[in-house]
């Protein structure tokens, strides 16, 4: 019989280990939730916009055309 793997999880702020029926998964308490929290707030977590690239434009100003 194989012996299946453990997962361990680690809290993403300070690398503790998680039980995984720990009510803070995946963060190891609410102190690393709320850390996780403010970085978002703060923007230094982001989610990047695939929408906008750098080849669009805006359609042209129709003041310029004179």
């Amino acid at each position: 019989m194989s012996q299946a793997k453990l997962k361990i999880l680690r809290c993403p702020i300070c690398r503790t280990i998680v039980p995984l029926d720990d009510p803070n998964v995946p963060f190891c308490s609410d102190r690393c939730r709320l850390i996780d929290l403010g970085a978002w707030f703060n923007e230094q977590h982001r989610i990047p916009d695939e929408s906008a690239t750098a080849t669009d434009e805006l359609p042209p100003d129709s003041s310029e055309e004179s």
